[in-house]
């Protein structure tokens, strides 16, 4: 039982259809070994050889059919090929079975033996079980007629009537035909739940995938910048000890404290509770350019009257904030930076603009993960995003969201920020 209970779904489907697969053949062998000793038989003059190796015959289709069950199985779930000296080892079995029933209905007389029509069609089963999953299903149809007629004229030849005949016939292509849909029908419901289990093996392996590159973006947008800054600093520090002039100390200190910050940042990301704020970007970003000597400017307003972002807005734009400042610090040679930042009633757009773009700047930096992270986070919310040059050394960097309707936002959002 706690076998059984530490088994996937899947693997108690799995077990459960080969077992009730197996039970069906072991339940007709011993159906016909046990109608092959009946008392007419018993007492009508039939050999006791021929009985015994009609019982010896079912029990080798029995053991035949373990492994070939086992196979057709995996066959029909695209696991592996069948032998086809099981398959022709199968149906020789059932061909000397038929005929051993067949001689002893001869010696025990047709009418005198009734159970024969129920041992001819038991001993159909085990070779029909798994020969369904190996071949089409027309294939099926056209070998159970052929077996179906060729009991029943086993049965003719042994002296059965026109009626006994028939019966025959249709009892075998009956039985065969119904245990043809029960076996297709229990492999389709496995190989059903065998899809279901790869489709959860898969999503569980995107799952992964996608942590993973949300992840590396989180640390690329969050340590971005701060590892300029930390660059940026302790260059200007270095040339300030050279000239012996105290202010390194302070250079360093902030250092030390962007350090600290980066680390708690990390912390953030790693336990996915990471999420930006335009303000504090908006406030960052304006610190760190003058920091470095760059003029910033930034211009926030609501021409419209609506007031207010959705949180989600004001997350995405503000990464996009961070990344705009970062590359900004790493390429080029500004002097001067301007951000601005408009709401409309339906959509939001973010503007980046910077002078001292390389004059061979076609567009963002090549190789880099920053702005296809940033395009990223704006599809999710139906966004775009715009980089490249716009003329007289300027480069251009524009995110546009797309803003949901007043029944449709969702309750948390942050104010806009007033024109600076």
């Amino acid at each position: 039982m706690r076998g059984w209970q530490r088994r996937d779904g899947f693997a108690k489907i799995d077990l459960y259809t080969r077992g009730s697969l197996h039970s069906l053949v072991w339940g007709m062998v011993l159906c016909q070994a046990l109608l092959s000793v009946t008392r007419p038989v018993r007492h009508s003059g039939a050999p006791a050889a021929l009985i015994a190796a009609t019982v010896l015959t079912a029990v080798g289709q029995g053991l035949c059919s373990v492994p070939l069950i086992a196979r057709a199985l995996d066959r029909y779930l695209g696991r592996q090929p069948v032998d086809r000296r099981l398959v022709a080892l199968s149906a020789g079995l059932l061909l000397a079975n038929v005929a051993g029933l067949v001689a002893l209905g001869g010696y025990a007389g047709t009418e005198e033996f009734p159970e024969l029509r129920l041992a001819l069609g038991a001993v159909v089963w085990p070779f029909v079980t798994p020969f369904v999953l190996i071949v089409p299903l027309w294939a099926v149809s056209v070998c159970l007629t052929l077996v179906a007629a060729c009991v029943g004229g086993g049965t003719w030849l042994a002296g059965g009537s026109s009626s006994f005949v028939l019966l025959t016939f249709l009892g075998v292509g009956f039985s065969g035909a119904l245990l043809s849909v029960t076996v297709r029908l229990s492999a389709w419901t496995l190989g059903v739940m065998l899809k279901l289990r790869e489709a959860k093996d898969v999503e569980t392996r995107l799952a992964v995938a996608e942590e993973r590159l949300r992840f590396g973006r989180d640390m690329h947008d969050v340590l971005g910048r701060n590892l300029a800054v930390i660059a940026l600093k302790s260059e200007l520090a270095v040339e300030l000890a050279q000239r012996g002039k105290p202010a390194a100390v302070d250079q360093m200190v902030e250092v030390q404290r962007i350090a600290r910050v980066s680390q708690q940042e990390v912390r953030d990301v790693v336990r996915g509770y990471r999420e930006a704020d335009l303000r504090t970007e908006l406030a960052g970003a304006q610190g760190v350019l003058r920091a470095a000597g760059i003029s910033c400017a930034v211009e926030g307003g609501d021409p419209h009257g609506t007031g207010r972002l959705p949180a989600s807005v004001q997350s995405a734009l503000g990464w996009v904030v961070r990344e705009a400042a970062t590359n900004v610090l790493r390429h080029g040679d500004p002097r001067r930076c301007t951000i601005r930042l408009r709401a409309a009633e339906d959509t939001v757009r973010l503007v980046v603009e910077n002078d001292g773009a390389p004059p061979d700047t076609a567009a963002a930096p090549v190789g880099g993960s920053g702005l296809p992270g940033l395009r990223e986070r704006l599809s999710a919310l139906d966004g775009r995003l715009e980089a490249g040059p716009a003329g007289d050394g300027l480069f251009r960097l524009t995110a546009t969201v797309p803003l949901p309707s007043p029944a449709n936002a969702p309750a948390p959002a942050v104010p806009l920020l007033e024109e600076r």
